[in-house]
Order: structure tokens, then C-alpha cells, then sequence
């Protein structure tokens, strides 16, 4: 290890000087406060490890209000308490049962490649997916009954847009197997929410489920 755990790249270094000087500088107390104190964020939001989804970005979020988990293509599995390494659901029970979070956003997006991943591990095209040894093929089975519900949206471009979205409303399912999501909604401490960006466009619907579809905000 010790061959291959490199000093940080220059830039990076460079751009936590700037930090350090103008924005942590301008807001010290704030930032110590927040050390100090401890975090209670308002809502968590589980968002796709993608780039080119910046949570805080969309919402204007400040430092402390969002308790974020990123995984590849926001996806929640369902609850299954057999003592393997669950790191999604860690962070679900970690921000109900202990920060108690008044809001529980699932955050989709356009153009997402674990979805593609997904669509052509299930359409036969990836089969190193589907190998045994594969993280990425194991996680995106989560999946699969989503695309079950949209394998037959003829054009390819719409059935993929639908899977993404599909991640989303997977995911809210899920979560409702979790004893403490579900105690916590019915004891209407928390709210859940299903949304969907798209990057190019700005844009962010919103899962609506007497429709079951997707409204814009």
C-alpha cells in the first residue's frame, strides 16, 4: 500500500487553500458551531454517486441541513437484517432512528450508467454483469423488477428514461420494508419523497403516487 498512497494532486490542494482562506475564513464560528454541536440535518437524500449530481447545488443546501448517502443509481435494497456489510441501509437507520430526520428524499437523474448498466445487463448485452464476481451486477439487480415494468416501452431512449425513474419509485418501496421507516411515517414524524432530475434541462419532477407517475415541480 504503501507504493501506491500518493501526496493529494496539486489542484486539490490549491482549492482547500482558497476554502480555508475566503469561505471557512468568512464563516469560522459558523463551522465551529457546527463541530461543536453536532450535526441535526432536516432531511436525508439518497442521490446517485454521479458527478454530475450536486444535491446541495440543486437546493441551495447549506452546510449541516442534508444528511447525503450516495450509491450507484440511488438505490435502496430492501430490508434484510442478515448480519452481511449494508451500508444504504446503515446510513437509512443511522438518519431515522438516530438524527431523525424530518424528510426522506430519493433523488433519480437522466443519463444515469448504473441504469444503463442495468437495462443491458437485463436486455443480455453486459454479461460481466452478471458474473458472480461483479459489485456493480449484484447492486443493479435491485433493479430488475423495475425494468420487468417497462420492458415493453418500445423505444429504447423512453424505456431507459422510465427504468431511471423506476430507481426512484424501486427505491420507495423498499424503504417501506424498514420497521423504522415505516414506524416513523405512521407515527408522522418523517415524510418521503421521490424526485427526478434531468441534468441537461434543469428540470425536477416529483413522484407523484396517486398517479404513480412523475409531475413537474
Amino acid at each position: 500500500m504503501q507504493d501506491h498512497v500518493r501526496p493529494l494532486p496539486s489542484y486539490l490542494v490549491q482549492r482547500f487553500q482558497g476554502w480555508k482562506a475566503t469561505t471557512y475564513a468568512e464563516n469560522r464560528i459558523w463551522y465551529r458551531r457546527l463541530a461543536q454541536d453536532g450535526q441535526r440535518p432536516r432531511a436525508m437524500v439518497i442521490s446517485c454517486c454521479d458527478s454530475r449530481v450536486h444535491v446541495t447545488s440543486i437546493f441551495g443546501a447549506d452546510q449541516g441541513e442534508f444528511f447525503i448517502h450516495r450509491n450507484i443509481a440511488n438505490l435502496v435494497p430492501p430490508y434484510n437484517p442478515d448480519g452481511d456489510h449494508h451500508g444504504t441501509s446503515a446510513a437509512v437507520e443511522y438518519a431515522v432512528s438516530t438524527l431523525k430526520v424530518a424528510h426522506l428524499i430519493v433523488l433519480g437523474h437522466s443519463q444515469c450508467g448504473g441504469v444503463q448498466g442495468c437495462h443491458a445487463m437485463c436486455t443480455g448485452q453486459a454479461p460481466e454483469l452478471e458474473r458472480e464476481t461483479s459489485f456493480v451486477g449484484k447492486w443493479l439487480g435491485i433493479l430488475r423488477p423495475g425494468f420487468e415494468r417497462v420492458a415493453a416501452v418500445p423505444d429504447e431512449a423512453e424505456r431507459i428514461t422510465a427504468l431511471e425513474r423506476e430507481s426512484v419509485i424501486i427505491s420507495l418501496e423498499n424503504l417501506m420494508t424498514f420497521p423504522f421507516v415505516k414506524s416513523a411515517l405512521e407515527a408522522d414524524r418523517m415524510t418521503l419523497h421521490g424526485l427526478w432530475t434531468d441534468i441537461g434541462e434543469g428540470t425536477l419532477l416529483q413522484f407523484d403516487a396517486a398517479s404513480h407517475g412523475f409531475v413537474p415541480l
